[in-house]
Order: structure tokens, then C-alpha cells, then sequence
């Protein structure tokens, strides 16, 4: 693994989105967020261990820094911006699949039945 970074360290966690949750329902994709420098060998390697699923292919987006949503664009007020953010698309290969959005209930949570 590139850096000798542990594989815990590769993966920060799930991209949580209606956009990752319909990737990982229909094209069998899960969609990470990952550190910076980690490269697609790095991240697939991270994901068989963990997961134990088989890797097909991993592209991967850095996503620019900009203002967050409450701060006007146009006139700059704030200095502050978001963090740049690595995202992982990690296709799995045929007859693996992952869930990362199971619907589970809550505990303590009753069905109503009226």
C-alpha cells in the first residue's frame, strides 16, 4: 500500500447522498470519501480488506475548495472555505454487492398497526 497508510486510515466513511444511495443501489458502486493522498491501487485494496468484496475499477473526484452555502459568493465576506475533499467510486465486480444504506429499524421503535 502506497505511504504505508493503515487501511483505516484510507477510508474516512460513506458518502451519505440520495445521489450515493441510488450509485450503490442501481450500478453497484460505493461511493467513499477518502483522504487526499491515497491513490485508486491504495483504495481498492482498502476496500477488498474491509469489506471483503472484489474491486472491479475505482475513480476517484477531488472536489475543489469554495465558500460554504451561507456566505454570498459574490461579495467575499467570509475568508472561511470547505475543506477540498477526496470521493472514491469503487465498482464492485459481478455477484459482489455491498449495502451501505440498509434500512434497519430503530430499537425501542414500535410498529403501529391501525
Amino acid at each position: 500500500m502506497a505511504l504505508n497508510i493503515s487501511i483505516y486510515n484510507v477510508i474516512k466513511g460513506p458518502r451519505v447522498s440520495d445521489k450515493a444511495h441510488k450509485t450503490n443501489k442501481e450500478l453497484n458502486k460505493l461511493v467513499l470519501e477518502v483522504d487526499l493522498n491515497v491513490t485508486k491501487p491504495a483504495i481498492k485494496q482498502a476496500v477488498q480488506q474491509l469489506f471483503n468484496v472484489k474491486v472491479d475499477k475505482v475513480r476517484t473526484l477531488i472536489s475543489k475548495s469554495k465558500p460554504p452555502k451561507g456566505v454570498n459568493r459574490k461579495r467575499r465576506v467570509s475568508n472561511t472555505t470547505m475543506k477540498k475533499s477526496k470521493i472514491a467510486y469503487v465498482s464492485l465486480a459481478e455477484g459482489y454487492s455491498l449495502d451501505l444504506f440498509e434500512q434497519t429499524e430503530m430499537p425501542g421503535a414500535e410498529s403501529r398497526s391501525e
